[in-house]
């Protein structure tokens, strides 16, 4: 009962959202319900990982930042990324004003989806590039205090390269450039462009915090600084919430249910986010906050290889869970061999 308090509040937002999309399509609500609950899996699936991030960051947030990112953040969430953003990125890539396509979407989904598509490969340059940066920023980080594989994590390629402050920037350069050599060249100058946005809205996180705070810049830096770890997280939710937007127009076209279901299943993510930071379940599980940082490298190559092919959403939501039990039953076993 203990545990089942946390989603409460997410429950109710639940009950509420599926009554409301019945309301508004009463003619098929067996169909709608389904619909709905299906997005939200979706959506736990492909941000699992995101809440074991969010609690890392948001353990270390003042508390008057967690509350506001908790209760101000959902709305952000469900209506920014799951709503504006996709008509917001139809209008720029299709050159459709922005009324015009939210009644695109409304009176001609299927067109809508189409328009949403062709910019796929523009969000997963971004998408990945600004992941990518978050995973070797971590790996290439000297504060993690224990490695899980050390053989990837510490071996040493990777000290050098972690004597060298501008080390994962460089290697994620020469990711991108790998990537987009070998991309249409029809597109190499636009996916160049999403791919170097990615990285610099990353670094320019770490710019913002260092006019508060003149300690080097890290992870730990940045959530301290309430207002700037507020932009960061909800930046990292965006860049996760990219597969997940796209992903659910291979279950409806329809936006409406698109954004309740997906919002269901955000508020579930952020249930998880606050049991974690509560119960300081990353001090306990070790390797789960490890486990979590894989699995964004993880969704990160899967978003680039999306610019060359098609990979089903299931695929990227599936390991990045398998990845996460593997860490979480690591970090049980250590956390028994520790105490007996």
């Amino acid at each position: 009962m203990k545990i089942l308090k946390y989603f409460y509040g997410s429950s109710f937002i639940t009950l509420i959202g599926v009554a409301i999309a019945v309301f508004i399509y009463p003619t098929a609500p067996l169909e709608t319900i389904y619909s709905v609950l299906i997005l939200a899996i979706l959506e736990i699936s492909l941000s699992f990982d995101n809440a074991v991030i969010n609690a890392k960051i948001l353990g270390q947030m003042p508390q008057k930042w967690q509350k506001i990112f908790i209760y101000l953040g959902l709305p952000i969430t469900v209506f920014g990324m799951r709503l504006i953003f996709p008509i917001l990125l139809v209008s720029v890539t299709s050159g459709i004003n922005f009324t015009s396509v939210v009644m695109l979407a409304l009176d001609n989904p299927q067109q809508y989806q189409t328009i949403l598509e062709h910019s796929m490969s523009y969000i997963c340059s971004f998408g990945g590039s600004f992941l990518l940066m978050v995973f070797l920023n971590f790996f290439l980080s000297e504060n993690k205090g224990h490695h899980w594989i050390p053989l990837i994590e510490n071996n040493i390629i990777t000290k050098k390269i972690r004597n060298y402050d501008g080390g994962y920037i460089l290697f994620a350069i020469i990711v991108g450039v790998i990537t987009i050599y070998y991309a249409d060249s029809n597109y190499q100058g636009s996916l160049a462009i999403a791919f170097l946005l990615g990285i610099i809205v990353h670094e320019s996180i770490g710019l913002l915090n260092s006019l508060f705070d003149t300690t080097k810049v890290s992870t730990t830096d940045v959530a301290r600084n309430g207002l700037i770890g507020f932009i960061y997280l909800e930046i990292i939710d965006a860049s996760f919430s990219f597969d997940g937007v796209i992903g659910a127009f291979a279950i409806t076209a329809n936006i409406i249910i698109i954004m309740i279901g997906l919002g269901i299943g955000a508020m579930l993510v952020r249930s998880l986010t606050i049991l974690f930071v509560e119960k300081k379940t990353l001090a306990k599980y070790i390797y789960l906050e490890h486990g979590a940082h894989y699995a964004i490298g993880f969704l990160a190559m899967v978003l680039l290889l999306k610019i060359f092919m098609h990979l089903p959403e299931w695929f990227s939501g599936s390991i990045g869970i398998l990845v996460l039990i593997v860490a979480f039953i690591h970090s049980i076993v250590s956390y028994k061999k520790l105490h007996n």
